[in-house]
């Protein structure tokens, strides 16, 4: 970022579900004021305090090393203290930012995220500048793959930085626990009982973990086994079936049709591994 603070881009009409459209860096003093983009947005903190504010996550502060996000159409201020910050930004967007927030890989309500390594997302924002700069086909494939390696970092990072629930265990138990129950006939209620949680907490936090209400998560597990066992084993339908605890056959191939628009034959002779 020698020679250039800020690069835009135009959004390549063949770049698939996300495009990074803008990049830059600088020494900020002030704070912009109620301002809305058009795109989202990711700001790295490298050095500095100071603050973001918006309608979804109201005021809060922001301290280095950190990243925030912003977003399309949402007003928003942010800015450092007296003594000014570092950051650097990207602008990006596409249809797989949809899969950012319903994985909840990035947050309008928590769009403050501290790092616990700052060296490796410094590194992915230099290599999208230098790909913007670049401009070629090539090069703003490795600019949106590299903004996607950052949502997952920030991601990462801000799970393991979360401090310990007061209310129970460690979620990730929960989700292990469930995951190897997954072909057993679960009581939720006396499940989450287990855990010294009510079902409605059980659900809310499951379902922020990952994507899925327990049940839902259950049969993902038990479906995900169910193509394992077709594409390495020679088992009949019957057996697979029973193997991942449902007893009527049929009923399987018809629920396993409507998840993967295929039955599980077909799926046996296009993944099979000979």
């Amino acid at each position: 970022m020698k020679t250039t603070d800020a690069i835009y881009r135009s959004p390549l009409a063949a770049a698939g579900g996300l495009a990074v459209t803008g990049s830059g860096r600088q020494h900020a003093m002030q704070a912009v004021r109620d301002r809305k983009l058009p795109s989202h947005a990711v700001v790295l903190v490298e050095n500095g305090h100071g603050f973001l504010e918006s309608e979804a996550g109201g005021r809060q502060s922001v301290k280095s090393p950190a990243l925030f996000w912003l977003f399309p159409n949402r007003q928003h201020s942010y800015g450092p203290d007296a003594e000014g910050w570092s950051e650097r930004w990207a602008l990006f967007e596409g249809s797989l930012v949809r899969d950012f927030l319903r994985l909840r890989l990035i947050s309008e309500q928590n769009p403050v995220v501290d790092l616990r390594n700052l060296d490796r997302v410094q590194r992915l924002f230099n290599a999208i500048h230098a790909d913007l700069l670049e401009d070629t086909n090539l090069a703003r494939a490795s600019a949106a793959a590299s903004l996607h390696r950052i949502v997952v970092l920030a991601a990462q990072q801000a799970s393991k930085l979360k401090p310990a629930s007061l209310e129970g265990p460690d979620i990730a138990e929960v989700i292990e626990a469930l995951r190897r129950r997954a072909t057993q006939s679960l009581d939720m209620a006396a499940f989450a009982a287990e855990y010294r949680m009510s079902p409605a907490t059980l659900r809310r936090k499951v379902t922020a973990e990952v994507g899925l209400p327990p049940k839902g998560f259950q049969l993902r597990v038990r479906m995900d086994h169910a193509k394992e066992l077709l594409a390495i084993t020679e088992d009949k339908i019957e057996t697979v079936a029973a193997k991942i605890g449902f007893e009527d056959a049929f009923y399987f191939s018809r629920l396993f049709h409507e998840r993967e628009n295929c039955t599980p034959r077909e799926f046996r002779a296009r993944y099979r591994r000979t």
